[in-house]
């Protein structure tokens, strides 16, 4: 028998929020139900797409009964609207960060293992092939062990980004907002981060947050990393563009991510893969470069065709809150070792 179409409500009618309502609208056996949201803007969005719109989540919650929710609020929201969600035994999609603490992402994780609601996280670059296809790679020893790891997110905000007074206090920069992404994609290629040391800038507009940082990383597996982020720089070099999975920028192809080893080196999202002729190649030989192919399919797409078989449980969240928690503490670890001006353990917060 044909399963009925999953109901599903969101959380949030803003710029994140309507994108994923056009996604739920265009997607075969997803149906919006309605949008929670107490801004004016928000009606019309859930008239567009013919939802009921709520101005209080839980009402919307305990009336519509959804299948699955989906949280696209501010991030200090973002645990006690999942925790409504789990409360009432419906499975949620939040938006990254999980939390904005780890006290209250801590809430979420406890909430959600003791009632057993899967909740999974909107760190959607997991759900991208060139992602999905680094990590087995890796996995499978193409690369060899894996030694050193480079990420770059360099990009230049506009002076209107910042009109939004939120974006220039403690919690609004670019560790949280952006390089959030990077860190949970090199999580999941290449292991636990252990140890971190970073230096921040807020030099170029000496605003409260930073803007520009470079982080030393250790994992779990003996392989070490940098990271370079600015908002301030002009610059294809970040996953955004390079990948052309964004749903705001052009696709501008270049590398973000460059993964080495001692058997071969792999760039992302190029997905070239470079390494010796021969197992017997020697570091003057030339190198021959390999493309390797992808399906071609897109993160969103692929995130809410995930979540849908979490809500009928037919998979297990791929980024859970508790696995959310941990890149949420990776980068307050990165911004207390730039304050503390010592390396700092994740693990530790």
């Amino acid at each position: 028998m044909e399963r009925e179409a999953l109901r599903f409500a969101i959380m949030g009618g803003g710029l994140i929020g309507r994108e994923h309502a056009a996604l739920i609208a265009a997607t075969p056996g997803a149906d919006l139900v309605a949008i929670a949201d107490p801004a004016p803007a928000a009606a019309p969005v859930a008239s567009e797409f013919g939802a009921r719109h709520y101005l209080d989540y839980r009402t919307m919650l305990d009336e519509m009964r959804p299948d699955g929710v989906i949280v696209a609020l501010p991030n200090a929201l973002h645990a006690q609207a999942a925790i409504a969600c789990v409360e009432r035994g419906i499975p949620c999609l939040v938006e990254k960060p999980v939390a904005d603490t780890l006290e209250a992402a801590r809430d979420l994780v406890a909430a959600a293992e003791r009632a057993d609601v899967p909740v999974l996280v909107g760190h959607q670059r997991r759900h991208s092939p060139d992602i999905a296809k680094a990590k087995q790679l890796i996995e499978e020893g193409r690369l060899g062990r894996l030694v050193g790891v480079n990420a770059m997110w360099l990009a230049d905000k506009p002076e209107a980004y910042f009109d939004a007074a939120w974006r220039k206090q403690a919690g609004g920069g670019p560790l949280l907002i952006n390089l959030i992404h990077d860190i949970d994609c090199l999580r999941f290629i290449c292991g636990d981060i252990t140890e971190v040391m970073a230096f921040t800038s807020n030099s170029v507009r000496g605003f409260e947050v930073e803007d520009s940082a470079s982080v030393s990383l250790r994992f779990s597996s003996g392989a070490v990393g940098t990271v370079l982020m600015s908002d301030t720089a002009v610059s294809p070099y970040n996953w955004d563009t390079a990948a052309g999975q964004a749903l705001y920028f052009p696709h501008q192809p270049e590398n973000a991510y460059f993964f080495s080893g001692t058997k071969a080196a792999l760039a992302l999202p190029s997905m070239d893969l470079w390494k010796h002729e021969t197992e017997a190649g020697h570091w003057q030989d030339p190198l021959v470069k390999r493309h390797v192919t992808l399906d071609g399919s897109r993160a969103y797409v692929n995130q809410l065709a995930h979540f849908m078989k979490v809500v009928t449980g037919d998979a297990k969240p791929l980024v859970s809150a508790r696995d959310g928690m941990m890149t949420l503490a990776t980068i307050l670890a990165i911004a207390r070792s730039s304050r503390e001006r010592r390396p700092v353990n994740p693990s530790d917060l």
